[in-house]
């Protein structure tokens, strides 16, 4: 709607993976990194963990697209609350596609460790992602996570286990310690700097097409303190003062602009 009126070739702040608007922060090129090297080195269990809105998404994105075909099949559970019996149909349909979920326990297992054992033979390595992690409260769910990691040939997991969650996770960790110590990689995602807000703001515009300066200099502090660099709540917020500006056909996006969008559209300004 407000794209032509800003001169943009498309919207800069929707919250998609789209990789061309990927922006390399420190705290999310640093976790890339990690997660690629634990991948590529084939450790067993990986957390990757954030605030919400934070980017984890982001990266899991940006992750599948750095490591090709050798590190396939890439599994990624969005909806972890299910029984540990659940958990291990759901895997074994996904690894061998076998389209039988009501199954019982020792045959995903064995259909598992059969898929896992011709991944190998094929010289790839499985990648399991469990999303929302830290809804895992179920103690025999984590415990189940944890069997899984010792699947695969020759006494070697055949997969990296990548557990990816809100903070929330970290005191589940602890009451698991079997599982804790599983995990060679540990990955927190921070929310952005005041500095890093402001380029970020920069690079979405843009790649959108932007040849002109449209948040005024002056507002992006304002805009840190109100989304507390969080990339989402950033996204919403730009969008919305996007449109509104259109609206009120203002030239560039003021710190009182994005105040008043704010507080009148979003009411999320903290206390």
């Amino acid at each position: 709607m407000y794209e032509s009126y800003w001169q943009l070739d498309q919207k800069p702040f929707e919250n998609t993976a789209d990789p061309q608007f990927y922006f390399p922060a420190e705290t999310h090129q640093a976790a890339l990194l990690k997660l690629r090297y634990a991948v590529e080195n084939r450790r067993g269990g990986v957390l990757l963990s954030g605030a919400a809105g934070t980017g984890k998404t982001f990266i899991l994105s940006m992750l599948r697209e750095v490591l090709g075909e050798a590190h396939t099949p890439f599994i990624h559970l969005v909806y972890p609350q299910m029984e540990p019996a659940e958990l291990l149909a759901y895997l074994a349909d996904e690894f061998d596609g076998g389209g039988n979920t009501c199954i019982g326990v020792h045959e995903s297992i064995r259909r598992i460790q059969g898929a896992l054992q011709k991944n190998d033979e094929k010289g790839r390595h499985a990648v399991v992602v469990i999303d929302e992690a830290h809804l895992l409260e179920n103690s025999q769910m984590l415990e189940t996570l944890r069997m899984v990691l010792n699947f695969g040939p020759h006494g070697k997991s055949g997969m990296t286990l990548l557990l990816v969650g809100q903070p929330g996770i970290l005191p589940l960790l602890d009451r698991t310690p079997q599982l804790e110590e599983r995990l060679g990689v540990k990955c927190l995602l921070r929310p952005f700097t005041a500095s890093e807000t402001g380029q970020y703001v920069a690079h979405r515009l843009q790649v959108a097409g932007a040849m002109r300066p449209i948040v005024a200099a002056e507002a992006v502090h304002t805009l840190f303190e109100l989304t507390r660099g969080i990339a989402r709540q950033i996204n919403r917020l730009c969008d919305l003062a996007l449109l509104v500006g259109f609206a009120e056909e203002q030239q560039t996006l003021s710190a009182a602009h994005f105040e008043a969008v704010c507080r009148e559209l979003v009411a999320v300004v903290p206390e």
